[in-house]
């Protein structure tokens, strides 16, 4: 019998997640994917593919929540662990006019959690599967234009907590992605971004098939390339 991949994709209510389950269900993977709250989109989607998607509840940015769903899944091999959780918020704010709760909330949900979800989980994951987690363009450091700073901090740090990740696994076989999937039109994203939803995901889906089980960390965009750090 032919092993059928497995992914648990965190974030997948709407918008790039909730895409990302539905690709990936097509391309005939197990998908678990998970949800703070109930979500209308996803239980639609659960409809199409009965047999393959499975929704779990979690609330990324509570420890208790977070351990709980390790719990539930105990004993689950998973070939492929994608965090794709994340907030905006006072995007066009800097850090003298920006409430400061509103930093706190994103770097919470942005940075620390996706780490503490993957060191969490990594045992779950196959010797030779993958670890991703959604970053952006605007993580970059070198590439850095001044646009949405505060997001764009949050994501930087979600980047050197991925590379402090790797960095402490030098003998790990695993493909480590911290993804740059574009500007796209999303709630997050807003109509004035530059691609959509479904030119994107499957170039994402395909991006991340190609770097499955290649060891090692990389900062990548939805094509492939390697992008600064």
């Amino acid at each position: 019998m032919n092993h059928k991949n497995s992914i648990l994709i965190v974030g997948a209510s709407r918008g790039l997640g909730l895409a990302l389950a539905e690709e990936f269900c097509t391309r005939g993977w197990h998908v678990i994917a998970t949800v703070r709250s109930p979500s209308p989109a996803l239980a639609d989607l659960k409809k199409r593919f009965p047999a393959t998607l499975q929704e779990e509840q979690v609330d990324i940015a509570n420890e208790a929540s977070v351990r709980a769903l390790r719990d539930r899944l105990d004993g689950h091999r998973l070939d492929m662990l994608f965090v794709n959780a994340g907030i905006a918020k006072s995007i066009t704010s800097s850090a003298s006019t920006a409430p400061e709760r509103d930093f706190v909330d994103m770097m919470l949900v942005n940075a620390f959690s996706p780490m503490r979800f993957i060191e969490l989980f990594e045992s779950l994951v196959a010797p030779h599967g993958t670890i991703g987690a959604m970053s952006s363009e605007l993580g970059s450091i070198t590439n850095n234009g001044g646009f949405w700073d505060l997001y764009a901090s949050t994501k930087a740090a979600l980047n050197m907590l991925m590379k402090c990740f790797a960095s402490r696994r030098p003998d790990d076989r695993r493909a480590i992605l911290v993804v740059a999937p574009g500007w796209i039109k999303t709630d997050m994203g807003g109509d004035e971004a530059t691609y959509t939803i479904e030119e994107t995901i499957p170039l994402l889906v395909d991006m991340l098939e190609k770097n499955h089980g290649r060891p090692g960390l990389r900062y990548v965009d939805r094509f492939d390339n390697t992008l600064p750090w």
